[in-house]
């Protein structure tokens, strides 16, 4: 019988993206080398050994960062279209790669192949979003009290930028910073995570090409791979600014520590995100919306619908729309289209979806969908689980968490205010939704008095956000925005600058300081 690998050509995916056997963990864009310990990468959707990585040892990662420092020097001063031309045959090389890359994230991290492919497509997206961008870093002109004087503000690039990414989306935000970082002259050094290393490397291979084609210097984009290396970025006065993806828990020591040391933060943190469903909404959008927004990915997404807030008088039907396509759902081998979950990353994840579970029977949540670990022919990775829906209370503690997993907590609401209050009443605040064909309730929603979170749709679910807006959330969510709109403002340095062109210096305020 053919193997995943075999059946889904796997191996060929691999040979294309240049992963070996054993992989250098680090890189500083045309140079390879890695001296610490072996980082397996186990497949979840089989439990396969993928392949290996060398991580970056603390010497390592200081010969990334001088030639980071030097690389910065020279691309900095390169004009910022040009910059952008570069990040465009960039997004031209991704093209050429989206169905192996695709592949790659799909087995590696265990998200559908659907999926994974989409995610390649924001890759290319951003870069087509950068090139834009490159001429259009706008600054201001304003009006000086002073005669014969005129005041601007111009933006400058940060420096080296740090970014940290998490195993959900492997390349995704790393591309929605590094191609805007690098059109405003920054340079890069990506540390990603432990769980999905290989597709750090596939990226590093893919672009490394039209850095050389273009003679960009080296250290323009570094990866450095491990733990350790996560905490000398952190710790690096030399990075004025790092983007983590991750965790709130893991992302409140990243915010200290490099606020210690007075640099930036760009934080993209945990989200615990609702679908409001009001008496006006249609039933058959609010069923697209929350199933593939509280299943996608398996529930990993930090976007992934976890809260289900229905008004009380469509709550039985809404129900029944959402058990019956619950038994419908397909779980398993996410290189398979036929498949509609594929696996949680791992066994720890696992544990975590079995004790969420039962934190909620505990504290009185009432099962309407079992839950439960896939067992048999083709689930040998142990990594599979049934997508689950309690019916809980918004003020249970369970439900007051993020657990990455599909686990779906539904409850009722009488008014719309009520509704935006449940929902506004937990730590997260990324991404939020209302079915309603009310427009007084879309406007409430949207309005100062409604939805508290960085992201708020209407009548689409709380998943899928697109690149041409600013993603990102607000209290423990971090308050970061990456991506779109005008989100590259934070990999710059912003300047004010006064010249005075007349042949005397009148002093700002009238004030007179006579000599």
């Amino acid at each position: 019988m053919a193997t995943v690998t075999e059946q889904f050509g796997i191996q060929q995916a691999l040979a294309k993206l240049g992963i070996k056997e054993i992989n250098e963990g680090t890189s500083t864009g045309s140079k390879n080398f890695a001296n610490g310990k072996i980082i397996e990468s186990y497949s979840p959707v089989d439990g396969s050994l993928i392949a290996k990585v060398k991580a970056s040892t603390k010497e390592d990662y200081e010969t990334a960062m001088a030639k980071a420092a030097e690389a910065f020097k020279t691309w900095r001063l390169m004009p910022a279209p040009k910059r952008g031309e570069i990040v465009r045959q960039m997004g031209d090389e991704l093209r050429e790669n989206k169905e192996a890359l695709g592949q790659l994230v799909s087995y590696e991290m265990g998200k559908s192949l659907q999926e994974g492919l989409g995610e390649v497509q924001e890759m290319i997206d951003i870069c087509d979003f950068a090139v834009g961008l490159s001429r259009q870093l706008y600054g201001l002109t304003m009006h000086s009290e002073r005669p014969m004087h005129r005041m601007y503000e111009q933006w400058h690039p940060i420096g080296i930028v740090g970014i940290i990414s998490a195993f959900n989306f492997p390349v995704a935000v790393w591309s929605w910073n590094a191609m805007i970082a690098w059109v405003c002259g920054d340079v890069c050094i990506w540390k990603p995570s432990s769980k999905t290393p290989l597709c750090a490397v596939a990226c590093q291979n893919i672009i490394k090409t039209v850095l050389e084609r273009n003679n960009v210097p080296e250290g323009v984009s570094c990866l450095v791979v491990g733990n350790e290396s996560g905490d000398l970025i952190n710790n690096d006065k030399r990075i004025p600014l790092v983007s983590f993806t991750g965790s709130t828990r893991i992302g409140r020591h990243v915010s200290k520590t490099v606020a210690e040391r007075f640099g930036n933060t760009i934080l993209e943190l945990g989200g615990n995100n609702a679908i409001i469903v009001s008496e006006h909404a249609d039933i058959n959008m609010v069923l697209v919306g929350a199933v593939f927004g509280a299943v996608g990915t398996a529930g990993q997404r930090c976007t992934t619908t976890r809260r289900l807030i229905v008004h009380q008088s469509v709550y039985d039907k809404t129900l029944e729309v959402l058990k019956s396509a619950y038994g419908q759902l397909k779980i398993g081998n996410p290189l398979d289209s036929n498949n509609h979950v594929g696996p949680l990353i791992d066994k720890g994840a696992v544990q975590d979806y079995l004790n969420a579970i039962e934190k909620a029977k505990q504290e009185g949540g009432k099962i309407l969908v079992e839950g439960g670990v896939m067992e048999g022919e083709g689930y040998e990775s142990g990594c599979y689980v049934k997508p689950c829906i309690i019916e809980a209370e918004n003020h249970f503690n369970i439900v007051q968490e993020e657990t990455f997993a599909p686990i779906l907590y539904v409850m009722k609401f009488n008014d719309i205010a009520q509704a935006i209050a449940m929902q506004n009443d937990v730590p997260q605040g990324l991404s939020s939704s209302i079915f309603t064909n009310n427009m007084r309730e879309m406007e409430l929603f949207l309005s100062h008095a409604g939805s508290d979170c960085g992201i708020a749709n209407v009548n689409i679910g709380t998943s899928g956000a697109e690149i041409g807006g600013a993603f990102g959330g607000e209290k423990e969510t971090g308050g970061g925005r990456e991506s779109g709109s005008d989100a590259w403002k934070a990999y710059m340095r912003r300047q004010t600058n006064t010249i005075n062109y007349g042949s005397e210096l009148p002093l700002a305020q009238g004030i007179r300081f006579d000599l």
